[in-house]
This record gives structure tokens, C-alpha cells and sequence, in this order.
């Protein structure tokens, strides 16, 4: 009775040890943690080791992001500068050079009169030549002139609920009086514009998502040649017991730092770009009497350029470690 009482006591012992041993969801959690900020430490200290070719890497990535994010902070202070043009859509007639002042008066209450039309203004070729005196400057060479070449004009402004197709219709239709020479609609130079700036957006896009997939290329380039350079440690690793995972990370935090990097080169080149060009852009814009001021990327652009910088880090690494972390196994 006494051994098999010994016994029993020595056995649950060891079953109390044996339960005692095991690891709890806390302390898994807590070593999933720990081996994160560690492979966050090494991976930026690995990449601050080699200033040189990090600031390399970081350069290229820069330029590559602040490419399109330049164009498009361009495109974005031009449709600023553009908004403030986005006039009502006014209707200039010309009319035929043998018609009288008085003949062209009456058109314009004949004109105003119409439904669709919410104001006309006349302008006689007399006080047409005086304001083109005042402001061209050729005072003198308008003076030399026998007679006066400019016609009578109608500024016609179509009703303001009036949709475009309807300013355009009306165009047409004034267009076809036998008094007028010529019918232009003064908003036509800035759907052009418009169109312009579209196409100029999608361009951008174009070769934006051309330079992010060479970023992505970049990165995965880089980190090939980060894995191959620590091949004898991967194979050490997995050999004692090291999943995937485990050897995947410090390379992800690798491509993480050179995208967020990269990003903030990117911010640093676009916001230095955009310093040089303000002074003479706000200098030409007082000649102008204009009040626009050139926009920058500002702090949340700046944050979102790091982001994505990061992001595409991320992209990249995991391409490179997914392809060729397969190829390591141990013998």
C-alpha cells in the first residue's frame, strides 16, 4: 500500500507539473508582441546601418511618389485658379457691319424680349474702339485708321436656371438672325478647359499607377536581396522550428521603413518644389490683380504620402518574402 501510494503521489505530480507548463492565450499574445517590436528595432536599425543605400532607396521612391502627386496638386490649383473664371454663360452676337446703331438696338430689345433671356447689353462700335483705345495702348495707331473696323455687339445673358445645352440651343438660334454676323458663347474656352484638365487627370492616374507598380518592383528587388543576404540565418531559424510567419516579419517591417521613408522623401521633394515656385507665382498673380495663392499638399497630405508610402512597403515585401521564402528550407 505504501509503494502504490508513493506511486499515485509521484504521478500526480508529474501531472501537475505537466499542466503547469502549458502556455496560456496571454503569454502566447504577449511573445507574438514582444518578437514584433523586436523585429521592428532590428529592421530599422538593419536599414539605418547602411545610410547610404537606404537614402538611395529612399530617393528613388521619393521621386517615383512625388511625380504624380506633384502633377496632381498642379492640377489641383489649377481648377482653384479656373473656379473663379466659372462665370455665367454669356452669349457675344456680332452683327453685320451694315447695320445702323438704330437697327442694332432694336435687335437687342427684340432679343430681350425672349423668354430664355434674362439680360442684354449693347455696346455701340464707337464705345467699342474707345475701350479697345484705353486698353490696348495702340491709341495712336487706331487713330490712323479711316474708319472704325469693329462691329456693334449684344452681350446676351441667358436665364440662370438655363442648363448648359439650353445656353448652347439659344446660341444656335440667335446665330440664325440675318442681322448677325457671328454668335459666340463665351463659356466654350472654359469647357475646353475643362475637358483639358480631365484628360490631364487621367493622365496623371496613368502614370501614377505605372510608378507605384515600379515602387512595388523596387521594394521587392530590395528585399530579395535582404533575404538572400541573411539565408543561413533563415535556414538556422526554420530548423529549429520557426514558422513562416516568424521569419516573415522582420522583412515586412523592413519594407514597411523604406516605403515610409520613401514617402516622406516624396512629401520633402513635393512641399521644397512647391516653395520654390510660390514667390514667383504669387508675384505673377499681383500683376494680374489676382488673388490666388498656390496650395500645397499640407499635413494631411503629407500623412497620406507616408501612408501610401507604406503601405506599397508593405506590398512589395510581401511579394519578395512570399516568392522566395519558399525556395529556403533546410537540408
Amino acid at each position: 500500500m505504501t509503494g502504490r501510494g508513493a506511486a499515485g503521489r509521484a504521478t500526480a505530480g508529474r501531472r501537475e507539473g505537466a499542466s503547469q507548463s502549458r502556455t496560456g492565450w496571454r503569454d502566447r499574445y504577449n511573445a507574438w508582441l514582444m518578437h514584433h517590436r523586436l523585429s521592428a528595432a532590428d529592421s530599422m536599425n538593419r536599414v539605418l546601418d547602411n545610410p547610404v543605400s537606404s537614402a538611395m532607396t529612399w530617393l528613388v521612391i521619393g521621386i517615383a511618389l512625388a511625380l504624380p502627386t506633384g502633377l496632381n496638386v498642379a492640377l489641383d490649383n489649377v481648377s482653384q485658379l479656373s473656379a473663379s473664371w466659372d462665370s455665367p454663360a454669356q452669349i457675344s452676337l456680332f452683327l453685320q457691319d451694315g447695320i445702323s446703331e438704330d437697327r442694332a438696338r432694336q435687335l437687342r430689345e427684340e432679343v430681350a424680349a425672349r423668354e430664355d433671356v434674362a439680360q442684354t447689353l449693347f455696346v455701340s462700335r464707337d464705345e467699342a474702339l474707345e475701350e479697345f483705345r484705353a486698353l490696348s495702348g495702340f491709341a495712336d495707331v487706331l487713330a490712323s485708321l479711316e474708319h472704325n473696323p469693329l462691329p456693334h455687339l449684344i452681350l446676351v445673358s441667358p436665364v440662370g436656371s438655363s442648363p448648359q445645352s439650353a445656353a448652347v440651343a439659344l446660341r444656335a438660334e440667335l446665330a440664325g438672325y440675318p442681322d448677325v454676323a457671328q454668335a459666340v458663347l463665351d463659356m466654350e474656352w472654359l469647357q475646353r478647359l475643362n475637358s483639358l484638365m480631365e484628360l490631364s487627370r487621367r493622365l496623371v492616374l496613368a502614370v501614377g499607377g505605372l510608378l507605384v507598380v515600379g515602387v512595388v518592383l523596387i521594394l521587392g528587388n530590395t528585399i530579395r536581396l535582404a533575404i538572400e543576404s541573411r539565408r543561413d540565418e533563415i535556414v538556422i531559424v526554420k530548423l529549429v522550428g520557426g514558422s513562416n510567419a516568424f521569419v516573415r516579419r522582420p522583412f515586412l517591417y523592413t519594407g514597411l521603413w523604406y516605403g515610409v521613408g520613401g514617402g516622406l522623401f516624396a512629401a520633402l521633394l513635393v512641399a521644397a518644389s512647391l516653395w520654390l515656385l510660390r514667390q514667383p507665382i504669387s508675384e505673377l498673380a499681383t500683376l494680374y490683380q489676382s488673388e490666388f495663392r498656390l496650395r500645397g499638399l499640407g499635413v494631411m497630405g503629407g500623412l497620406n504620402l507616408i501612408i501610401l508610402g507604406g503601405l506599397l512597403g508593405l506590398a512589395g515585401s510581401w511579394l519578395a518574402v512570399a516568392r522566395h521564402l519558399v525556395e529556403i528550407q533546410p537540408r
